[in-house]
C-alpha cells in the first residue's frame, strides 16, 4: 500500500495523488479520492469527470513532493541528471549573468530535460572580494560594486534579471576584502524595497553578526568559521533563514568545519529558526540529486525525520500546487537512506524517471 507525506503533518496511507496540466488536481487517500471524484462537475471541454487521471500510475512506495535544492551552482553540474535523482527544482546562487539567466529561463519549457532552475545571477562584491578570484568561478560570477549607490544600483539590475526574487552578496573575511558596512545596508534596503530578499556567503570571525545587523535575510551556508554567540543565535532565529550545506565540510569525514557548522545550525533549529536544505552541488565531488549524507547531517543537528523533509521541499502536495512528486522505495521517515532509492520521479506533471 503506497504511504504518501503531501506535507507537513500530512502522511496518508493508501494514497492517491492526480496531476493534471502540470499541477496536482488531487492529493489525499483513495478513499476521500472517491469522494472527491463523484462530486467534481465534469470538465467543460473534454466532458470528462474533472478529476479524471490521463495516465494512471500505481506505485508501492513512498510519495512525497519533489526535493528542492536551495544552493546549487548548476553551471559545475548537470540539470538532468539532477532531475533523474530526485530534485525537480534548484536554486543556482552565483553564476554569469549571460549564462545563467538563459538557461533558467529555458527551464521553464516543457521540452526541457532537466531540473527547473532559478538564479540568483552574479554575486554582488567588492573589489578584490570573494568570489572574484575563486577558482570554481568564471568571469562575471561576481558582481563588483564601488560605494553605497552602485552596491543599490547593482541589487535592482540582478532583480530585474531574475524571477527568483533573490540578491546574493559576498561576504568571505577569509578570502580578501570584503564589503563596507555601507554598502551591505545598500544592498539590503534596495532589495527590500523590492520586495526581495537577501542571502549571503558569510565567512570569517565577526561577518555574521555584520550580516544581521545590515539585514541579511538568509544565510547561503550554515557559518562554519566561528562558533556564533548563542545571543545572536536566537535573535537570527526569530528573523532569518539558514541553508544547510554541511557536507561540503564532511564528505564522509568529522572535520572541525562540520562540526562548527553542525553546532550553529543546531542552536539556530531548536531556537526555531528556519533551515532548508541545500547542498552547494558543483562544489567538489558532491552527488547529483538527492544527497542522503545532507540528510543526515540534518539529523545530527537535531532536526526530526519529517522537519527534515519539509526542509527539502518547496511545496506541498496539494491542488493547484506545481505536479512535482518524488516515489522512493521506502520510507524515509523511518530511514533517510530511503532517500538515495527514486523509483519515480514527476516535474511538472511529466513523468522522467
Amino acid at each position: 500500500m503506497p504511504l504518501g507525506w503531501l506535507g507537513p503533518g500530512r502522511l496518508v496511507e493508501d494514497v492517491v495523488v492526480v496531476l493534471h496540466g502540470g499541477r496536482v488536481a488531487f492529493a489525499g487517500t483513495a478513499r476521500e479520492y472517491v469522494v472527491a471524484r463523484a462530486a467534481a462537475d465534469p470538465d467543460p471541454r473534454t466532458g470528462r469527470a474533472a478529476l479524471e487521471p490521463d495516465e494512471v500510475l500505481r506505485v508501492d512506495g513512498f510519495v512525497m513532493p519533489g526535493v528542492a535544492d536551495r544552493h546549487v551552482h548548476i553551471g559545475l553540474s548537470d540539470a538532468a541528471a539532477v532531475l533523474a535523482g530526485g530534485v525537480t527544482s534548484v536554486r543556482d546562487l552565483g553564476w554569469p549573468a549571460d549564462a545563467i539567466f538563459p538557461l533558467a529561463a529555458a527551464s521553464e519549457g516543457p521540452s526541457f530535460a532537466g531540473a527547473l532552475v532559478r538564479a540568483t545571477g552574479p554575486i554582488l562584491t567588492c573589489h578584490g572580494g570573494y568570489p572574484t578570484a575563486a577558482a570554481w568561478a568564471p568571469p562575471g560570477t561576481g558582481l563588483v560594486v564601488r560605494g553605497p549607490e552602485e552596491a543599490a544600483a547593482a541589487a535592482r539590475w540582478v532583480l530585474a534579471r531574475s524571477s527568483l526574487g533573490v540578491v546574493k552578496m559576498a561576504m568571505n573575511g577569509e578570502a580578501g576584502p570584503v564589503l563596507s558596512d555601507e554598502e551591505l545596508v545598500a544592498i539590503c534596503d534596495a532589495t527590500h524595497a523590492a520586495g526581495a530578499i537577501v542571502t549571503a556567503h558569510v565567512q570569517g570571525r565577526g561577518e555574521a553578526a555584520r550580516a544581521f545587523g545590515a539585514g541579511v535575510d538568509e544565510f547561503a551556508h550554515a557559518p562554519w568559521s566561528e562558533r556564533l554567540p548563542d545571543d545572536l543565535v536566537g535573535a537570527m532565529a526569530r528573523r532569518m533563514r539558514m541553508v544547510s550545506t554541511l557536507d561540503i565540510h564532511s564528505r564522509g569525514r568529522d572535520t572541525a568545519e562540520l562540526r562548527t557548522a553542525l553546532d550553529n545550525l543546531a542552536r539556530f533549529a531548536a531556537a526555531g529558526g528556519p533551515v532548508v536544505y541545500g547542498t552547494d552541488l558543483g562544489n567538489g565531488p558532491l552527488p547529483t540529486g538527492i544527497h542522503v549524507g545532507e540528510a543526515w547531517h540534518l539529523l545530527r543537528a537535531g532536526l526530526p525525520h519529517e522537519r527534515i523533509l519539509q526542509a527539502m521541499t518547496f511545496r506541498p502536495l496539494a491542488p493547484g500546487e506545481p505536479g512535482d512528486v518524488v516515489v522512493l522505495e521506502g520510507s524515509p521517515l523511518e530511514d533517510l537512506n530511503a532517500l538515495s532509492r527514486p523509483a519515480a520521479v514527476f516535474r511538472g506533471g511529466r513523468r522522467t524517471r
